[in-house]
């Protein structure tokens, strides 16, 4: 694999993190598959060994525009997240500096794409426990006249990394293809404040904006949640806050790549372990850095899959792909949603990575999933009444 970024050597071990996560028998770490018997993912037509590459095989089984961003993100000298320090990983280049990059080999200007999709944006702040933090109001014009509906999104990042603008071509792709006012959340991060500081806030944004709308041409009446990987944890749990403390539920829940279980021991844990750019070990280095403690662990908000009660939430659509350690966690909730009587929608794409939602302009499955969300983002939205 010369000339590619390796996220995770079968050599780095995995961190305390990952420790925690396996303190209680319910989590216990069990004995990896031998290095030469395959793992097939339930329901995937991808084949991975163990020991098949030093990066899981991530830039064999990625399509070509998949392909493209990981090797920018190499040449922009991206490091194995469990490598870096806090500070460290927050400042390296991120998957969005690398379709950026990719775009101008292209002879494409970024910003003139985003100012084409012709999304105005705002910033805002909301009251949490902790203070304030932005949230950034993006509204599509030529949505119609009248207040839009509006979808409340969290960004992910492990809740320790990323920002706003790290995740803002997912929330402007939202907001074209849904036409729907995006309330893009901030939060706090750990290690400075941990679980669950994060969750917290991801709810006191939530009530904000159903309190707010009005002030930004917004409908409180037809309220969505949606959010990736950490931030698909917290638009489901804003949902199940919502029910328990008997808040206007979100009309619609899209879920992608969530982090929705602890149990690092699932096929694609082991099939994607040394995945890029999310690999076990990354995983690890994530809930090293947000737990404060190891009962946090067998939190039903962190195990959405197994302890969490799932009954009466709302329409769900669930994204995953296949190159990535959660993708099993992610199909299990999709499935948990139904057995729990909710409407769900379940994608997985193949050929694709973590953190590939959002990169529409440069990767076809992204713009895929993008139409695929706000389509079904718009068909929840035309089911509720506006007040």
């Amino acid at each position: 694999m010369t000339g590619s970024i390796r996220f995770a050597a079968l050599a780095v071990p995995l961190l305390a993190g990952v420790a925690l996560f396996a303190g209680s028998p319910a989590y216990a770490q069990q004995t990896p598959a031998p290095a030469d018997a395959p793992v097939l993912e339930p329901g995937l037509s991808t084949v991975a060994t163990v020991a098949e590459t030093p990066d899981s095989g991530t830039m064999k089984r990625a399509d070509k525009d998949m392909l493209a961003v990981l090797k920018k993100l190499g040449e922009l000298g991206a490091k194995p997240i469990e490598s870096r320090s806090v500070a460290e990983a927050r400042a390296q280049p991120t998957p969005a500096d690398a379709v950026k990059a990719v775009l101008k080999d292209q002879g494409k200007d970024a910003m003139a794409l985003m100012a084409a999709m012709k999304v105005s944006k705002k910033d805002m702040t909301y009251p949490t426990a902790g203070g304030t933090q932005p949230i950034r109001i993006y509204t599509p014009e030529g949505a119609g006249s009248g207040p839009l509906p509006v979808i409340v999104y969290y960004h992910g990042g492990g809740w320790v990394i990323a920002d706003l603008d790290t995740y803002e071509a997912s929330a402007m792709a939202l907001a074209k293809k849904s036409g729907a006012i995006v309330a893009s959340v901030e939060y706090r991060h750990a290690p400075e404040n941990k679980f669950p500081a994060a969750h917290e806030d991801s709810f006191a944004a939530y009530k904000w904006v159903l309190a707010n709308a009005g002030q930004f041409g917004g409908d409180p009446a037809r309220l969505a949640v949606a959010g990736e990987s950490a931030g698909g944890n917290l638009a489901t749990n804003v949902a199940i806050m919502a029910r328990d403390g008997n808040v206007q539920l979100p009309v619609h829940m899209l879920i992608v790549y969530p982090v929705a279980g602890t149990d690092m021991t699932t096929p694609s844990y082991i099939a994607n372990q040394n995945a890029m750019p999310l690999s076990k070990s990354a995983m690890g280095w994530f809930v090293d850095k947000v737990l404060a403690k190891q009962e946090d662990a067998k939190s039903p908000m962190l195990n959405l899959t197994t302890l969490a009660d799932l009954k009466g939430l709302p329409p769900a659509t669930v994204i995953t792909d296949s190159i990535d350690p959660l993708m099993s966690e992610g199909k299990m909730l999709a499935e948990k949603l139904k057995a729990a009587g909710v409407s769900t929608t379940y994608k997985n794409y193949e050929g694709v990575t973590h953190e590939f939602f959002g990169m529409g302009a440069v990767v076809s499955d992204a713009e895929a999933a993008e139409d695929m969300a706000g389509h079904e983002l718009k068909e929840a939205f035309a089911k509720t009444p506006t007040k």
